[in-house]
């Protein structure tokens, strides 16, 4: 399995994350990440065999994880609390464009060639129009928020992690469990300091189950595997399909139609992902 594939896994398991979280919206949203996060922890068991040893990270690769993993979506959280939910998720998806443009700056040896600046420029237009065209208000407006310089900040920061792992010493892709352990006992302590108690139904508990499995946790080993594997600017840019996947999902949901810009969005996006990877160089480029 290569690079592309596995990012491509966890990109379909993150497109699964809208529609998980319509269906637990009734729940504390650092409680729902908190189990979450401690459920996709489970996955490093078996991936390490149960030798907990390849849990064992250095501190400052565990501080790292913490970062990106928990950085990441306390911001969001605040970001979808205090900007319109549509436009700060936009901003949030701004990460895949940091992973192409940064790579440079973060990876010795990787070079930033006009063909991978196209194809991620295209690639967020592309998110864009699937985003914005997949509102059933059909609206567009766009009003200042204080909250989308969070969203900013967690998509500098899930960029910059996706990076950094691949400067620090290597570790083993087991040991995102824990990462996910330390983030979900971080969320748990915002729950208990900023979030109301509440009581979950074993429906919520499935539902809990399935999104640490999917895209709080199975996808953060994929992803992990992926960057290890690949060219973080095609892996950047293959991202832009996240949010047409996560609108698409959504539509047939609701049992509505694509829009002309969703469908515009999909096409721009496809061809954003290919040109960033038809006859790619590798990473030392």
């Amino acid at each position: 399995m290569n690079a592309n594939l596995f990012a491509l896994s966890a990109i379909v398991l993150w497109a699964s994350l809208a529609a998980l979280g319509v269906s637990l919206s009734h729940v504390p949203a650092f409680l729902l990440t908190g189990l979450a996060l401690l459920a996709g922890s489970l996955i490093a068991l078996p991936l390490s065999r149960f030798d907990l040893r390849q849990w064992r990270v250095p501190l400052p690769t565990l501080a790292l994880g913490i970062y990106g993993l928990f950085g990441f979506h306390f911001l969001l959280f605040i970001a979808l609390r205090h900007a319109p939910p549509v436009q700060a998720n936009l901003v949030n998806y701004l990460w895949p464009l940091g992973i192409v443009v940064m790579a440079p700056l973060f990876l010795p040896g990787v070079s930033l060639t006009a063909r991978h600046l196209l194809a991620a420029l295209m690639g967020f237009a592309g998110a864009a129009l699937a985003i914005l065209g997949g509102r059933s208000d059909g609206g567009y407006g766009v009003v200042w928020a204080w909250g989308y310089l969070p969203a900013l900040g967690s998509a500098f920061i899930w960029a910059s992690y996706s990076l950094l792992t691949q400067r620090v010493r290597r570790f083993p892709t087991a040991a995102i469990g824990s990462f996910a352990l330390a983030s979900g006992l971080l969320s748990l302590l915002c729950h208990a300091w900023l979030e109301p108690a509440t009581t979950l139904s074993m429906r919520d508990g499935v539902l809990i189950a399935l999104l640490g499995l999917g895209p709080l946790g199975g996808a953060f080993f994929l992803w992990d595997a992926a960057l290890k594997r690949g060219d973080a600017r095609q892996i950047g840019v293959l991202s832009f399909l996240t949010p047409l996947l996560s609108t698409l999902t959504l539509l047939w949901m609701r049992e509505e139609t694509p829009s002309v810009s969703v469908v515009l969005g999909a096409v721009m996006i496809i061809a954003a992902a290919v040109m960033a990877t038809f006859k790619g160089r590798s990473v030392s480029a």
